[in-house]
């Protein structure tokens, strides 16, 4: 409805009086508003936040939401703003899939409405009309959606390469034909012929000249449609391929399936609130696990959770962990992040309280109560205390607005991590020590703060591997692009030739040839992979089984 339509719905019941005009005015505004639908729009608007997870947003200042939350208010904005057109920077950056989903199905909903949307997302770029893509300077347009744009990029740069290749043939006679124009001319006594020679010697180097100027193309195909390539395009496409990031991994020593990872009927809860119950992993050398769940349910947590256990468990291993194979049992306040505030949540008071009282009990959490195998922290923590002879640990939890957060608990269950085998993590989040410094800078700290050799002539390959630039290496991580962050964080996965890689959304911040050979190395990986990811062309190419997190 205009402005002044919602004006005379507010104002004129308390003054049209019985001036038929305004009555009039009045009821033609009513019926436009119900016409429209408004009277319907907020129950519309909650719905579409609760799939956003944004429910308890509502009353919310907009000032207090945080930057994701943020900006998927933009969008909800945007689904209801009417415009002709929509322009729309990395919609789903973050989303899990419930949202977006719900993002694709409003986007094919809106036959009347344009959209120019900036994205790397492979499910949303199923659903566009044209790819327009920017590349080598120019913009080039592809008609129809991701998979017309893979069949018709494979053809122009199939047929791009074609012409390098004259291109180059081109040049290499120039180069012939200067040379040897100059020794015509340098042998010849006729003036006339000399002055023929040199002109024709000054053509072949000007046109060489012009020619070498020209910047060589980026020539990507994706893996598919490489794969289709007739003999002598896929030669030149050996020779010509546009430089991509270098993923080096090395095979995980095979332990004839040894258990890596091991969650047994685990219940975790922060505070008094479980956030997901009856999770069972079992995770062995040279296979992969997704995690699967909502945001908020719980996937980093546990991550974060089976990480601390594998720490743990590694200090005091022969105390905790009897049989390698059998999993260890470890109650402890987990990390959430560095920087951070040492608290005592609700939860754990009262375990202190009560440690040396065995009548002294908390209660369970509430959504827990009709489950026998969820026992109250104050339990857990006297039986394993008993069991392990290990002094709990006082880990540290980020606070926001100087309110630190209750630690996550595990309530029941069991966590393993092989305290012996190497892990490396991809996080969407680069720690918060590396961020200041240089490029180059940060992957020396990185090396040494882990042990590991490092040298000049390591990071000047690790820079060219990743596609870093000269002018990158001394650029503070923080002003790099969300790209070049993500190269970083792929540098300090690897870093260690870990046998068990935790990714947690890494196609995020790649473009699509990085998210390709990532995809391509993992396949190929010998190792146990153990992943979060709502790409549903990443999740179907490394596969593997799926433990569903929280509620689907």
């Amino acid at each position: 409805a205009a402005p002044a339509q919602l004006k005379i719905i507010d104002e004129y019941p308390e003054t049209m009086g019985d001036n038929m005009r305004k009555i009039e005015e009045y009821t033609q505004a009513l019926e436009r508003f119900d016409q429209k639908g408004f009277y319907q729009i907020e129950e519309k608007i909650e719905r579409e936040l609760d799939n956003f997870q944004l429910s308890g947003c509502g009353e919310r200042p907009l000032g207090s939401l945080s930057g994701g939350q943020k900006r998927l208010v933009e969008i909800v904005k945007i689904m209801h703003a009417g415009a002709h057109l929509a322009l729309i920077d990395e919609p789903t950056n973050h989303m899990d899939y419930v949202a977006k989903q719900q993002f694709i199905d409003w986007m094919s909903s809106q036959p009347r409405q344009a959209m120019l949307i900036i994205t790397h997302d492979r499910d949303v770029l199923g659903r566009v009309d044209r790819i327009v893509e920017l590349k080598d300077g120019r913009a080039v347009s592809y008609c129809g959606n991701y998979d017309a744009y893979l069949k018709q990029n494979a053809q122009a740069t199939a047929a791009g390469m074609n012409n390098f290749e004259q291109v180059e043939k081109r040049m290499t006679n120039l180069k012939q034909k200067a040379l040897d124009y100059q020794r015509l001319k340098e042998k010849s006594r006729n003036p006339g012929t000399i002055q023929k020679f040199k002109r024709l010697e000054n053509e072949a180097r000007a046109e060489l000249a012009e020619l070498s100027e020209m910047d060589k193309p980026t020539f990507w195909i994706d893996k598919q449609s490489a794969g289709q390539l007739d003999y002598k395009s896929a030669e030149r496409y050996g020779r010509f391929k546009a430089r991509n990031i270098r993923l080096s991994m090395k095979d995980a020593v095979s332990r004839s399936q040894h258990v890596l990872v091991r969650v047994e009927d685990a219940a975790v809860g922060v505070g008094e609130r479980i956030l997901f119950e009856g999770v069972n992993i079992d995770l062995r050398e040279g296979e992969a696990v997704e995690l699967r769940g909502r945001n908020g349910a719980g996937k980093t947590t546990l991550i974060r959770m089976l990480l601390a256990s594998g720490d743990v468990a590694a200090r005091a291993s022969h105390k905790t962990i009897r049989d390698p194979l059998k999993p260890a049992q470890i109650f402890s306040e987990m990390p959430l992040a560095s920087n951070a505030l040492t608290v005592a949540p609700p939860a754990l008071e009262a375990v202190e309280k009560t440690a040396g009282s065995r009548t002294a009990a908390a209660a369970p959490p509430s959504s827990a109560r009709a489950h026998s195998s969820i026992k109250s922290p104050p339990e857990i923590f006297r039986e394993r205390s008993a069991e392990t002879s290990v002094t709990h640990e006082r880990f540290t939890v980020s606070g926001v607005g100087g309110a630190a957060p209750a630690a996550p608990i595990l309530y029941s269950g069991n966590l393993f991590l092989d305290p012996q085998v190497r892990v490396g993590v991809y996080e969407q989040e680069i720690d918060e020590r590396y961020l200041a410094d240089p490029l180059e800078a940060a992957i020396e700290k990185l090396y040494l703060s882990r042990d590991l050799p490092i040298s000049d002539t390591k990071i000047r390959q690790l820079l060219a591997d990743y596609l870093f630039t000269e002018a990158d290496r001394m650029t503070p991580l923080k002003r790099l692009s969300g790209g070049q962050k993500a190269r970083f964080q792929i540098i300090a996965m690897l870093a260690n030739d870990p046998q068990l890689l935790i990714l947690d959304e890494p196609t995020n911040h790649l473009d699509l040839p990085s998210i390709e050979e990532l995809e391509t190395a993992l396949a190929k990986y010998s190792g146990a992979i153990l992943y979060v990811s709502h790409d549903n062309y990443f999740r179907q190419e490394i596969g593997g089984e799926v433990v569903q997190i929280g509620a689907a």
